[in-house]
């Protein structure tokens, strides 16, 4: 099976298209080394998806041809992946009563002070 076409149908990407071009720009590895959006894969087979912040790494179990439900797809791989890395702590939010109007230069600093900018 195409590794864009298994990457896409076992939800690790929205589209195909992603999926091929992160082949293409490399972010696909299987068992180590950089694949193209054809490339065969079997079960048994490490793939390492990259995606903005975050790898999966996930050991291929099962084929599918076609494109599955979520409940499917996390049958057809085991995740080996990393954590995600932690959520930054949001601060507070600035709410302003509503009528008050746009802040004062010296308002904006503030609000920004607490946001920490």
């Amino acid at each position: 099976m195409r590794a864009d076409v298994w990457i896409w149908s076992v939800r690790l990407t929205k589209t195909r298209s992603q999926a091929a071009s992160a082949c293409r720009a490399g972010h696909v590895r299987v068992n180590g080394e950089r694949v193209k959006p054809a490339y065969l894969i079997k079960p048994g087979d490490e793939i390492r998806v990259r995606h903005a912040e975050r790898q999966r790494v996930v050991v291929l179990t099962r084929v599918v041809r076609k494109r599955v439900g979520a409940p499917v797809a996390v049958q057809c791989y085991v995740d080996n992946s990393p954590p995600p890395p932690p959520r930054e702590f949001a601060g507070p939010v600035a709410v302003r009563v509503r009528g008050a109007g746009r802040p004062t230069k010296r308002e904006r600093r503030v609000l920004d002070e607490l946001q920490g900018h």
